[in-house]
């Protein structure tokens, strides 16, 4: 596809153009297909599309607990009688509970860290929710702590600053380290059911 000059678009395209090119993973040539896609499209559906990105943000919150995105103070994980609270699987960010739970072998709960440790980046242990998390391990009857962040250099140091963080706590909680099943490289929203089974089955004592 040819680069679109600027001026040769009507505004109100161009503008559209330009906020999905800010989107990760979306250049100008993509953006521009998905711009003229929604044109070609009823307006209604394209309303509707309008619409739920409008309703995204208002009413939804973090959860108190594990810091995944919920519609109330609790999310449907945590507030899951059937739950194992002394299991918690500690993640980078939201989509890797959706990732985990697709398995649909994990019963225990997550915790949210909202990132990870990356001084290039500029994001250092106090940007992320470590201190949340240990905060909720004296709180509660925590047997063992599974670190489910991605099998790359930062998630490693994250791992390894976590697991530093809860051996300082005294408590003799185990923590274990989700098995190779995943690439080196890889993120866990991109793995399918089965090796993020195998991860989690197969992780070890850290």
């Amino acid at each position: 596809m040819k680069k679109v000059k600027k001026n040769m678009l009507p505004e109100n395209i161009q503008n559209l153009i330009d906020q999905f090119s800010r989107l990760p993973g979306v250049g100008p040539k993509t953006a521009a297909r998905l711009v003229f896609y929604l044109l070609s499209k009823p307006e209604r559906e394209v309303s509707d599309l309008g619409k739920a990105v409008l309703n995204l943000l208002p009413g939804i919150t973090l959860c108190g607990s594990c810091y995944n995105f919920s519609e109330g103070s609790i999310c449907s994980v945590c507030a899951d009688d059937k739950r194992n609270r002394s299991l918690i699987a500690v993640v980078e960010e939201a989509l890797d509970v959706v990732a985990l739970e697709k398995t649909r072998c994990f019963p225990g709960v997550y915790h949210v860290l909202g990132g990870v440790i990356s001084p290039i980046n500029g994001i250092g242990p106090d940007d992320i929710r470590v201190n949340q998390l240990i905060a909720r391990i004296k709180q509660g009857d925590v047997t063992e702590i599974i670190l489910s962040t991605n099998p790359n250099l930062e998630g490693e140091a994250t791992a390894s600053y976590v697991k530093q963080k809860v051996d300082e706590t005294g408590l003799g909680i185990k923590v274990t380290r989700i098995a190779r099943g995943l690439p080196m490289g890889g993120d866990l929203e991109y793995a399918d059911e089965v090796t993020l089974k195998r991860s989690l089955e197969g992780r070890r004592e850290y």
